[in-house]
């Protein structure tokens, strides 16, 4: 009995502010102390008028403390004009347009068509007992007791409870029998803002819920107003519809705006020059195309510095690289990654939209010493060397040579002149190798007209294995590039 009693003591303030609370919300609502009317036509208003709105927050889930953080500021103003005896309009609405309500929707949907409803999904002793197999068949080599090694990829290390949008809706309060409904994307318009206009009751913000809306065509209302907001400008020679560059969702089927997504927020579009460098000679696998290209067929490098391509001496591939020789415009053939290909055909340059068609796929060791007929280089031939350094999830794969002015190349083309075993284990003859030299092209003072080759040589980089001093090279050359060079 004095436990229970010490207890009620220990929270009877907290109960008291709460007691006060309710009574509070329980007279405004009864006085509709937040009901705001516009003056009449004709009428003035000496007492002024205060107008303020929170950016809608989206309904793809409950309302979190940084709404109630932010919501505060506008909850203070709005209190400090209707003490002053303005008329207060403190409407509130809720986002449901865009992207992230769809996407949650689908990957519901996606989650319970493969896994069951409710889903069961694969658990980490599933994933290490399908690890296992690949586990065993290394059973016999040995094992360096200096080094840990996981049984869990880093991104499935840091995935965590809860990373199912099945688990995201059931830890909101949601039950089980409910959550299937929510495949349907409207059913999330439904559900959630009823729950945010009840915190925001609780939490007592001025709100003139009259005037509460939702977005989407759901609300005719409000529907009507942004129609006629877009047409007034569109009338106006304001706003066009066009195409432009954007982060394009395929399974969407639409462009993915930067809140929209569930990972990669902040990131744009990069803009590429794509380096066409015709194939001279169809060789090797390659001449499976024989007949299929009337235009010619094209290695597709990726450039951020198109300017350089007066230094090139060879073209780079990855040699155990996944490429594919992809049907371009006009006849041509593109040879590149099928990431890029897919890029590409969704600014169509290829004949159908969203649909690479492959003409035959390869490896990198398909391309080794392909001539090449790039623009502006000064050889009439350059050819397809080994880089070991080539990311296939950038660019297209394909990367061209300016050892003048890139330490990479430069150190890449030195190992393969220096190195006969390494152009042996490429099958790369001497004669795409041995006769290039740099090229000067750019001028930049300090370093002169070969500036990647000077600071290999100033800092002693002997081959591309030295990672550190080589990433102190291109610091010093970008930097220097960018902001001093001079073409010749």
């Amino acid at each position: 009995m004095a436990d229970h009693e010490g207890k009620e003591g220990k929270f009877s303030r907290r109960d008291l502010l709460l007691r006060i609370q309710a009574a509070s919300q329980a007279r405004w609502e009864e006085e509709k102390t937040f009901y705001a009317e516009p003056a009449m036509e004709g009428q003035p208003c000496p007492e002024g008028k205060f107008f303020g709105n929170f950016p809608y927050p989206y309904m793809n889930g409950l309302l979190h403390l940084g709404h109630a953080f932010s919501l505060s500021k506008l909850e203070f103003a709005a209190a400090y004009h209707r003490l002053c005896g303005k008329r207060v309009l403190f409407g509130q609405g809720f986002h449901c347009t865009g992207m992230p309500i769809k996407a949650c929707a689908d990957k519901l949907d996606r989650e319970l068509t493969a896994y069951g409803c409710p889903p069961r999904f694969p658990t980490q002793q599933d994933e290490e007992e399908e690890q296992q197999p690949a586990a065993n068949g290394d059973a016999g080599a040995p094992v360096d007791p200096t080094k840990f090694v996981g049984k869990k990829s880093k991104a499935q290390s840091k995935k965590g409870p809860g990373a199912t949008q099945w688990d995201i809706l059931k830890r909101s309060g949601i039950q089980e029998e409910d959550i299937p409904q929510f495949r349907d994307s409207s059913h999330w318009l439904h559900y959630f803002p009823p729950l945010a206009e009840r915190d925001l009751r609780a939490m007592g913000c001025g709100v003139d819920w009259r005037r509460s809306f939702i977005t989407t065509d759901m609300n005719p209302f409000y529907d009507s107003f942004v129609r006629w907001q877009f047409w007034t400008l569109y009338r106006q020679g304001k706003i066009v519809k066009d195409k432009r560059y954007a982060v394009y969702s395929p399974l969407d089927g639409q462009p993915c705006a930067d809140h929209d997504r569930a990972s990669g927020e902040g990131v744009g579009p990069q803009e590429y020059t794509l380096i066409k460098m015709r194939v001279k000679e169809l060789k090797g696998k390659l001449s499976a195309l024989e007949g299929q290209a009337d235009g010619g067929v094209y290695l597709m490098a990726a450039s951020l510095r198109p300017e350089t391509m007066y230094g090139q001496t060879n073209c780079w591939a990855l040699p155990d690289g996944k490429y594919g020789a992809y049907k371009g415009l006009n006849g041509e053939v593109y040879v590149m990654t099928y990431r890029s290909a897919l890029n590409l055909s969704y600014q169509e340059k290829t004949p159908k939209r969203g649909e690479p068609e492959c003409l035959l796929e390869l490896t990198g060791q398909d391309l080794m010493g392909l001539p090449l007929s790039a623009p502006n280089c000064p050889h009439d031939a350059i050819y397809v060397l080994p880089l070991l350094t080539i990311l296939m999830n950038k660019g297209t794969g394909i990367v061209t040579s300016v050892p003048s002015d890139s330490p990479d190349d430069y150190t890449a083309l030195q190992d393969l002149k220096k190195k006969p075993k390494l152009r042996e284990k490429y099958n790369i003859a001497d004669e795409w190798v041995m006769p290039f030299e740099v090229i000067p092209i750019i001028d930049i003072p300090g370093f002169g007209d070969v500036a990647a080759q000077v600071v290999c040589e100033q800092l002693k980089v002997q081959s591309q294995n030295d990672t550190a001093k080589l990433a102190e090279a291109k610091q010093l050359v970008y930097l220097k590039v960018i902001g001093a060079g001079c073409q010749r």
